[in-house]
């Protein structure tokens, strides 16, 4: 009845109050916001992706960039960059929106390129690769931003100037990037290789290894459908494209 239901509500309420600390321990709060007020040095990150007019579309590879400068001791500056005004075809039809972004690009300390959906900007992230890579500019591709540098350098460096992803082009005679074996190319949920995964370190004097504390193994969150083809790695890696990650059958790059 309602007494009962009242009166369960507050046991529910005094338990959930009992729970709640007194007094927040708020000192390693304190001292980073602290330390965020202070910092002065700047560090540029160029964002190029297609969802750059969405920021909210990136918002966790923001937060974490944010949360990395405050453990470098520098101020980040993000310039966000719409990977389809790095293109060839943007300097005719918007010259404008061309030369800021390119303007931006250039200014970066490092360029990162997020995961996305779609042929819409693709050439403009390759682009950007190709510039961080000829430039030794710092370069993070997460996802699509990954497979993009990988066909990039078979175009660039291997000269295979077909070089593409099957998501992009299906017919394509050199498939750097294809379609996961165990996905459906029919059924459009459900269909993602989700969740926490576990990546085995090849190489121990690699960035990524030393970036996790000279770690053998990582277990980070996945979101994807397609992947490097394995059958194109030793041409890659004769090279000179070194994949430091693979997956525990250490058949599939990440």
């Amino acid at each position: 009845d309602q007494k009962a239901h009242e009166a369960i509500l507050k046991v529910l309420d005094l338990q959930l109050v009992g729970k709640v600390p007194r007094e927040p321990k708020l000192a390693e709060w304190t001292e980073r916001a602290s330390k965020f007020d202070k910092l002065k040095t700047p560090v540029k990150i160029a964002m190029v992706g297609k969802y750059t007019g969405l920021s909210d579309s990136y918002l966790s590879v923001l937060k974490a960039l944010l949360h990395a400068s405050v453990a470098m001791e520098r101020k980040l500056v993000l310039e966000w960059v719409p990977s389809c005004d790095l293109e060839n075809s943007a300097a005719k039809e918007t010259p404008e929106a061309h030369q800021k972004a390119w303007k931006l690009l250039k200014g970066a300390d490092g360029v990162l390129v997020p995961g996305g959906f779609g042929d819409r900007g693709v050439e403009g992230k390759i682009l950007a690769a190709t510039y961080a890579r000829e430039k030794n500019v710092p370069y993070l591709g997460i996802c699509l931003g990954m497979q993009v540098a990988v066909i990039e350098f078979a175009r660039s460096v291997m000269k295979l100037g077909g070089a593409n992803s099957t998501e992009f082009d299906p017919a394509t005679a050199s498939p750097c990037v294809i379609f996961m074996p165990e996905g459906s190319k029919t059924q459009m949920g459900a269909t993602m290789r989700l969740g926490s995964r576990r990546t085995h370190f090849l190489a121990n004097n690699c960035k990524s290894a030393k970036l996790y504390g000279n770690a053998t193994s990582i277990d980070e969150r996945h979101r994807h459908r397609y992947e490097v083809n394995p059958e194109m790695v030793p041409l890659l890696e004769k090279a000179g494209l070194s994949f430091v990650g693979k997956d525990e059958s250490g058949r599939r790059m990440e």
